[in-house]
């Protein structure tokens, strides 16, 4: 679907960014800009790129305000050819530590970019490029010498060691946007021998370095094929994948129709194997969801997604408009005498300002509304946890059983670990280990567990796809995770005073949440295996998984 660059049209330029991601939007985009003129920023993309912008301005005034004689920080305001000639003049000069470094653009090979800091290699000559991210590029853990540790250094004093404290977060944009700075240091004799790179990340109080040598042959290849796309040598085609939810082409269309359109009037095999599984299917000659529908016998030897047989009756239930299919005979879900829903709502990496409940019919929001981070933070997780500790040992002492109810229970686990470690010693704040057990016990169930164990599911897998099967509805029509960012950031004020109201719409969402938990949790033990089909509705035993 792409076509050639009109001759005389000006040189095409990509950064980074184009090396992750849907390859048809790159070209959409480059071809058809003007189709994307005055259509309102996606509000979870603002708000995310504010949030970087905000991060990125704290590590420079610390890293500078520490050595300020070490540093050059290039004027953001100047025009990118003049930041690109401050950015040479520093480097050519010597200088130890430059912030805000922009490369000149190559006409040539397409290239655009820069790197928060361009850092002096002491040792063998050159510059280091290091970037600056927001989000967690490390996770703690429990030292494990026989563990692969990643290296990382000090921000404040480069000494690259190996750290048994961290584990490596896998995050190829990082580490593609390195490379492709790395081949722009490169292509001005300006790059350090050691083809290294950096990444400071959201916690800030380390950099972690990445070895570029290996990247590179994979980068090469992507950028070639990704800077033909933007020149009209290669075609591209709809496929969808992850970034199709917040992609403006999904419904808006060249022709009139978008992707989504597009892609359900060919019935592509995408719809219902997204991502890289589409392209294992269609190496083997599977262009759609009647193709896959009508596979016999056995799975391709590439194909590594779980059970092939699973990803035909997807096809199959799809095409006969089921939205689950049952893979047990019975669905089954841990029940107890006293049932607790919870569900949170967190603001980016800043903290959980809501723990919601939801027992006996009534919910109890346990909230704070000072802006994220804030000490209060810990006040209201605290009471949540008393709360629910108060809950178990009446049920205990009643001798009656217990079980809390979340769905999909990362986020749940992953700030109930953290506000226990952050607020330790606060009234109410269990230990971590005391989070440790109940999490890893028999008491905590995770919904999204027994759904993905007992159906599959052809239009997804979340609450808001699997909860309205069981006959639930939320309240608010624009109802998501995305659109309450922006609900959060107006009810605290931190763009202008704060509104009331959005405090009110965001407890509504939440009780809407763990009453759409309880539905689905009621509907499964109850109606679930009346209504949905089972596998040997769609033809399990012609299909060799």
């Amino acid at each position: 679907m792409a076509g050639d660059r009109p001759a005389g049209s000006p040189a095409a330029f990509i950064d980074a960014r184009a090396l992750i991601g849907c390859r048809h939007r790159l070209h959409l985009d480059s071809t058809h800009p003007e189709m994307l003129a005055g259509i309102p920023e996606d509000a979870g993309v603002r708000q995310r790129r504010d949030a970087a912008a905000a991060h990125r301005a704290e590590v420079r005034d610390a890293l500078v305000s520490a050595a300020p004689g070490d540093w050059v920080v290039i004027d953001p305001d100047l025009r990118a050819g003049d930041r690109a000639q401050a950015t040479l003049r520093a480097c050519a000069a010597g200088v130890q530590r430059i912030w805000g470094a922009l490369l000149p653009q190559e006409p040539d090979t397409g290239r655009r970019g820069g790197a928060e800091i361009l850092m002096h290699d002491a040792d063998r000559g050159g510059y280091i490029p290091i970037i600056v991210v927001n989000h967690k590029v490390t996770d703690p853990r429990r030292p494990e010498p026989a563990e692969f540790h990643p290296t990382t250094s000090d921000p404040f004093r480069w000494d690259p060691q190996p750290n048994p404290s961290r584990k490596l977060r896998q995050q190829p944009r990082d580490q593609q946007r390195l490379a492709h700075v790395l081949r722009m240091l490169q292509r001005h004799g300006l790059a350090s021998p050691a083809l290294v790179g950096g990444v400071i990340g959201y916690d800030r109080d380390h950099v972690v370095v990445h070895d570029l040598a290996p990247l590179l042959v994979e980068y090469d290849r992507r950028y070639a094929d990704r800077i033909a796309v933007v020149r009209g040598e290669l075609p591209t085609a709809p496929s969808k994948v992850l970034e199709c939810r917040q992609c403006p082409w999904w419904t808006r269309g060249v022709q009139g129709i978008g992707c989504e359109g597009w892609l359900t009037d060919q019935r592509d095999v995408s719809l219902v194997a997204p991502g890289s599984r589409a392209e294992v299917l269609r190496r083997h000659g599977v262009e759609t969801i009647d193709e896959l529908a009508a596979w016999t016998g056995d799975a391709p030897e590439d194909w590594h997604y779980g059970p092939f047989g699973e990803a035909v009756v997807t096809a199959r239930a799809w095409r006969a408009g089921a939205p689950l299919v049952r893979r047990v005979d019975s669905v089954r879900v841990p029940r107890a005498d006293v049932e607790v829903d919870v569900d949170l709502e967190s603001f980016q990496e800043h903290g959980a300002y809501l723990w919601g409940t939801l027992l006996d019919g009534v919910y109890r929001p346990f909230v704070t509304w000072d802006p994220l981070p804030t000490e209060d933070e810990g006040r209201s997780f605290g009471e949540f946890w008393n709360w629910l500790t108060t809950v178990r040992a009446q049920a205990r002492a009643a001798g009656k059983t217990f079980a809390a109810y979340c769905y999909s229970r990362t986020a749940e686990d992953k700030w109930l670990y953290e506000s226990a470690r952050r607020f330790s010693g606060r009234p109410g704040v269990p230990t971590v280990e005391q989070v440790r057990t109940f999490v890893d016990g028999p008491q905590w169930v995770d919904l999204f567990q027994a759904v993905s164990d007992q159906f599959i599911c052809p239009n997804g897998k979340g609450l808001k796809k699997i909860a309205p099967v069981a006959g639930f509805a939320w309240r608010d029509p624009e109802a998501s995770g995305e659109a309450s960012m922006g609900w959060y950031r107006r009810a605290v004020g931190y763009d202008d005073p704060p509104d009331l109201t959005q405090r009110s719409r965001l407890l509504a969402y939440n009780e809407d949440d763990v009453r759409a938990t309880r539905v689905l949790r009621e509907w499964m033990t109850t109606r679930a295996d009346a209504e949905v089909p089972g596998l040997d509705d769609f033809g399990r035993r012609s299909i060799a998984s």
